[in-house]
């Protein structure tokens, strides 16, 4: 562990955390008010998981141990893609039809994945406009001679800004995770579990910080061991029934409607369970260097390409425990908190919080 100065470390814990926090309510408000804000964060968390992960999996895990130049290859390969695979989910999550949003797709080829990602949303506002204005036919001429290049011009101008904000928060929340990192745990992991049971994207959040190394660990293995909180949780409280709870552990965003509606009971059930178990994380020295892949199943997958499995299999299973352990626990502490939209057949919460409110079930 890094020593350093008790004033300087109190400094750059404080600057990471405000810096995380700032960063959570911009894309919260970008989320929620920028148009199709929502659909652009989860284009935005699916190309993370199609170039970084698969990455992480065929060149780091499978390539590695089985020493297959192939899977090497084609690694190395989809992680080059990410510009490209966010570029064309970006345009079609904005609704713009197939053959543009590949065209637009292919002027973010080596160009990296958040500045692609801001490039590829302005540029898409003057596709849409294209495509209303002009004879279908004929766009896409106007898309290949002004918009691909005018696109690439932008992800070329958006890389330096990216690379002197984002990712130097990402380095900043890296250098405090090595001078303390038990509190760094706790508040990075309490964040990642909160902000993957919201409408954002734990997967967006670590890829737009370009996080890699122990704080890409906590994200990963706290995003993995949520999965027994949440299905501990609202299986206790009948928040969901079992198909949704199941949706829940596999992927929290499939289920944001129950989520969402009982956010007290599940946020800070979650904020606690994933800062105990990133405190764990933090301290176990375990790595990863695959952005963006701070989301159940592949938060587990990807690790075994950067440790030891058994150090992977220890800490998993510690950081599952506590998570189930505090799902247990919180649904004690929940136990009469009014339940809304419960799913569960012939349910009715044990509280009649307001007769006018359709979606809280009486008693």
């Amino acid at each position: 562990m890094n020593t350093c100065k008790k004033g300087l470390c109190k400094i750059d814990i404080l600057i990471g955390t405000g810096l995380l926090l700032l960063i959570l309510v911009f894309f919260t408000v970008f989320t929620y008010y920028a148009p199709d804000g929502r659909a652009v964060m989860g284009a935005l968390a699916t190309a993370a998981i199609a170039t970084f992960l698969v990455e992480a999996l065929q060149g780091f895990v499978l390539g590695d141990i089985f020493d297959i130049k192939f899977l090497k290859e084609t690694g190395s390969l989809a992680g080059t893609l990410s510009g490209v695979i966010v570029a064309f989910l970006v345009a079609l999550s904005r609704k713009i039809n197939p053959q543009n949003s590949a065209l637009l797709a292919v002027a973010f080829a080596e160009i990296g994945l958040i500045p692609a990602l801001f490039a590829a949303y302005l540029m898409s506002f003057v596709i849409r406009f294209i495509e209303k204005k002009i004879t279908n036919g004929m766009d896409f001429i106007i898309v290949v001679l002004f918009c691909i290049p005018v696109g690439r011009l932008l992800g070329v101008w958006f890389t330096p800004l990216v690379d002197g904000s984002l990712l130097k928060i990402g380095g900043i929340i890296d250098v405090a995770m090595n001078t303390s990192p038990l509190l760094m745990g706790l508040i990075l992991g309490g964040i990642v579990t909160v902000v993957g049971t919201s409408p954002l994207s734990s997967m967006a959040l670590t890829a737009m910080l370009g996080l890699t190394g122990v704080p890409m660990a906590v994200a990963a293995l706290t995003a993995f061991a949520s999965s027994f909180m949440n299905t501990t949780l609202l299986h206790r409280l009948k928040i969901g029934n079992l198909k949704s709870v199941i949706s829940i552990a596999i992927e929290p965003l499939s289920k944001a409607d129950l989520v969402s509606s009982n956010p007290v009971p599940i946020y800070v059930t979650n904020f606690i369970g994933g800062g105990l178990a990133g405190m764990v994380i933090a301290y176990s020295g375990l790595v990863n260097d695959a952005p963006g892949t701070a989301a159940p199943t592949p938060g587990i997958l990807v690790m075994f390409g950067f440790n030891p499995a058994l150090d992977v299999l220890k800490y998993a299973a510690i950081a599952a425990a506590i998570c189930f352990i505090v799902g247990w626990v919180m649904s004690y502490v929940f136990r009469n908190y009014p339940i809304r939209n419960s799913e569960v057949t012939g349910y009715k919460s044990k509280i009649i919080e307001n007769k006018d409110n359709p979606t809280v079930n009486e008693s």
